[in-house]
């Protein structure tokens, strides 16, 4: 860990308080010039640190900085194992997890990002990834327990992570659009993008990079026209480190559902939350578009559907929008 690092983690665990430039170098075994260095290499990353002769420095208690650090402080013993890295700005964490998963990265590297300049959706769209009011991060998994058909219950156990982690730290409840939305307030607040990669000799799954992009706070200005009318946040104001936090909770979340292994145990949660249960769908398909009514989810948590001319289907993938509401 850098010196910088290290300076970070001791203002997170002291956040609000004022420490001895003195104190800090004690602590940490360096130089105070060390610590005056690292402190104006942090102010340069945009912490608020605060200095004040006899008083010392102080991390401002209202900052909302991602930070491996601040993110850390918050990880569960079943996902202490994770290997977070924060990035300023990213061109999109699932390339960051992809190219480092193509070089022989583990399972447990997670990419989180503050901003993304080139954040990635389904079916090839853009992901609005504005600095500092969101969360954007990607795992990468090598799952043995999974076939390589059982990529979805991923997505459904990461959707349902990111519900839990939002219902817990706002107060609110949260609902999904199958297959990978996450919606607060009638508004989408998440999505959630998972790839795979096989092994080109035998088939079998090699890898999977969930990737979980999240509206924490509103964005300055707004968000654009296009997405005015259906897109929300999870906070209503900026609060002290409740960006790292809700990145932790959502990593305690999915990682005791995933290491619960090829289970069910998150299908109840999942169906609870379907915001499609019940209503007249969209079911876009390469070019084409079908309606149908959804009668439920079956224990993979595919889609069971009867369209219009009375014959049913299960869908595993496939985009849907919820006829009568802006999606």
């Amino acid at each position: 860990m850098s010196t910088k690092d290290t300076v970070l983690e001791l203002f997170e665990k002291n956040r609000g308080f004022f420490i001895s430039g003195e104190k800090i170098a004690s602590d940490l075994g360096i130089s105070r010039t060390a610590v005056w260095k690292a402190v104006k290499k942090l102010q340069s990353e945009g912490y608020e640190i605060e200095a004040i002769t006899n008083r010392g420095y102080c991390l401002a208690k209202n900052s909302d900085i991602l930070s491996v650090q601040g993110i850390r402080n918050y990880l569960d013993e079943n996902a202490s194992r994770l290997r977070p890295e924060v990035f300023v700005t990213a061109d999109s964490t699932n390339n960051v997890c992809m190219k480092k998963a193509a070089h022989g990265e583990e399972e447990g590297y997670v990419a989180i990002a503050g901003a993304q300049t080139k954040g990635r959706g389904r079916r090839g769209r853009g992901f609005f990834s504005p600095a500092d009011t969101g969360i954007y991060m990607s795992i990468i998994l090598r799952p043995d327990a999974y076939p390589g058909t059982q990529v979805l219950r991923l997505t459904t156990m990461a959707a349902v992570a990111v519900c839990e982690a939002i219902e817990k730290l706002s107060g609110k409840a949260a609902d999904i659009k199958w297959v990978n939305d996450v919606y607060v307030g009638g508004r989408k607040v998440c999505g959630i993008l998972s790839e795979a990669s096989y092994g080109l000799e035998d088939g079998r799954l090699d890898c999977v990079i969930v990737g979980i992009g999240i509206n924490a706070y509103r964005p300055r200005g707004g968000f654009p026209h296009e997405l005015s009318g259906k897109a929300g946040s999870v906070f209503d104001q900026q609060s002290s480190g409740k960006r790292n936090q809700l990145t932790a909770e959502v990593l305690n979340r999915f990682m005791a559902y995933y290491d619960s292994g090829a289970t069910d145990d998150h299908f109840e949660a999942y169906r609870k939350r379907s915001l499609v249960t019940g209503r007249d769908i969209d079911i876009s398909k390469g070019d084409s578009v079908r309606r149908a009514h959804v009668l439920g989810l079956d224990d993979n948590c595919g889609l069971l559907v009867r369209y219009e001319d009375g014959s049913e289907d299960v869908l595993n993938s496939g985009e849907v929008s919820i006829v009568g509401i802006e999606n």
